[in-house]
């Protein structure tokens, strides 16, 4: 039985194969990168990052934050649900003017959030 969320992501690729766009699942293993948008696709030569959600779900911190980097980059860094897939479809029809709207479906980033999961560099003991 497909759950609620397989079922937004079914209709994610639908539109984006309905575009040409090149797509892809990203699906987790023991060598993964968590909080990885659950789609990764090309379309018309932009990135595109897609975290697919059911219901009232939001997405986690972890991949809040890999939204963000993905829309500071220059790519385009969506959420998607039942209830905007419709926005979804018109960002699909000329993606390069399209704009990010993780924003609008998370709690705000703080410069603390993103430096607490930055890699911590520590000074070499001295001998």
């Amino acid at each position: 039985m497909a759950t609620p969320e397989s079922k937004v992501k079914a209709k994610i690729h639908a539109m984006l194969k309905a575009r040409g766009a090149y797509a892809v699942n990203y699906i987790g293993g023991i060598s993964a990168n968590n909080g990885t948008p659950d789609i990764l696709a090309c379309l018309q030569g932009r990135f595109i990052g897609i975290e697919a959600k059911a219901g009232k779900n939001k997405p986690t911190d972890l991949q809040t934050l890999n939204l963000k980097r993905i829309d500071e980059a220059g790519g385009l860094a969506m959420v998607v649900n039942e209830t905007n897939l419709s926005v979804l479809e018109v960002m699909l029809d000329d993606p390069r003017f399209a704009r990010s709207n993780y924003h609008l479906h998370t709690k705000p980033l703080t410069e603390a959030d993103d430096g607490a999961r930055a890699p911590v560099k520590r000074k070499p003991k001295a001998p």
